[in-house]
């Protein structure tokens, strides 16, 4: 049985990569996410904020920045 691919999402609403509504860094959806973290990706800035709120309140402690999620769900050729 075929799998699907794996769908990006926001990880604080659920809000669908590729969406018209979610920000892409430079408002181009070829530059990728405007936001994400080492959790994924986050649509907005309100759940960017969301985000680390709650997990400043969580006391999880948010390192160095995480590298782009996207990049990890491209396949690489070699």
């Amino acid at each position: 049985m075929l799998t699907r691919p794996h769908q990006a999402k926001c990880v604080e609403c659920g809000k669908a990569y590729g969406r018209p509504d979610f920000e892409y860094h430079y408002n181009r959806i070829e530059n990728g996410p405007a936001y994400w973290s080492d959790r994924g990706l986050l649509c907005t800035i309100e759940c960017s904020m969301a985000h680390y709120k709650r997990r400043t309140e969580a006391g999880e402690t948010i390192g160095p920045p995480a590298p782009n999620p996207l990049d990890l769900l491209q396949p690489t050729r070699g």
